[in-house]
């Protein structure tokens, strides 16, 4: 059984040949169909990831169990494992999970008999999101070629952001060159083993990546000091005209969206010609295709 959890704990020449893949699928090369079943249970709303996949899943033939968890069993108290349980019993092999806890699949793994083999993370709580991950490497390394030796920096809410976690750790391992900006209040002590806590604007023009992160309301606690409106928001950590104008040519921006327009990036800004926002999701689907080929074992026979 092989899953897709946390793109951390996967071999750097495999994450290389997940992100090799997806740019080969986007060229045109072929895929093999499946006969598989796979159902995608969002316990948190979700646009872009959720149909992303579903756009994945219908290019590679998946036959789709649709279950909303607000109108499961899990709704009258049955636990997730119980849940996965149940639809292996039916016949489903690839279960896409985004769940509200970190680390959902942890609990799922050491139970008995959960036997779905196929199980892949479309992100937990603030932990990871490795999906994400993988359709921004993707997205880098169409840019540039190569991730040793970037300047990436990654701007905003990184408390709460399980992009920002995931991205972080995984560009520090490729050999890229990590800093991070961002409220104080939210710089975790931790992502000091990526890389650096600067000032937003130091260095902003030998930058090749700037990712900014959603700021994050609906993770923000009550005793949080959430001491500054959008509008100060945006002028201290936003990407606005004289931050774009600065940065060198070649350089993109990127954000995992959706966007809070005139909060991390000014509303003028989201769709410019260094702006990669929308060719991200686009990168997605390809990115996941490659992910479930990758869990269901089917890449050695599209390479």
């Amino acid at each position: 059984m092989r899953h897709y959890l946390n793109i951390n704990a996967i071999e750097l020449d495999d994450v290389l040949d997940l992100v090799h893949r997806a740019l080969a699928i986007k060229a045109g090369r072929s895929v093999i169909q499946s006969n598989l079943t796979v159902t995608n249970l969002f316990f948190e709303n979700s646009t872009r990831t959720h149909s992303s996949f579903q756009m994945a899943e219908n290019r590679l033939g998946y036959q789709q169990i649709d279950i909303d968890p607000q109108q499961s069993s899990m709704s009258k108290g049955e636990s997730l494992t119980d849940t996965l349980k149940t639809l292996k019993a039916i016949g489903v092999d690839v279960a896409v999970i985004r769940h509200t806890v970190n680390n959902w699949y942890d609990q799922v793994l050491t139970a008995t008999g959960h036997e779905i083999p196929h199980l892949i993370n479309a992100g937990d709580g603030s932990g990871q999101h490795p999906s994400q991950s993988l359709l921004d490497l993707v997205t880098i390394y169409e840019q540039f070629n190569h991730f040793a030796g970037l300047n990436i920096r990654i701007v905003g809410d990184l408390a709460h952001s399980r992009v920002a976690r995931s991205n972080a750790e995984i560009l520090h391992h490729l050999g890229v060159n990590m800093t991070f900006s961002g409220p104080k209040d939210w710089q975790p002590n931790d992502f000091g083993k990526f890389g650096q806590f600067v000032a937003i604007d130091d260095d902003w023009e030998n930058l090749d990546v700037v990712i900014f992160l959603r700021v994050q309301h609906e993770r923000i606690t009550q005793t949080e000091n959430q001491n500054f409106s959008t509008k100060q928001y945006h002028e201290q950590f936003g990407l606005n005209r004289a931050r774009y104008e600065r940065l060198k040519a070649a350089a993109i921006i990127m954000h995992p969206a959706p966007v809070n327009r005139d909060v991390e990036i000014a509303d003028e800004l989201v769709e410019a010609p260094k702006s990669r926002i929308f060719e991200q999701m686009n990168n997605g689907v390809y990115a996941r295709m490659a992910i479930l080929e990758y869990t269901t074992e089917a890449t050695h026979a599209t390479h």
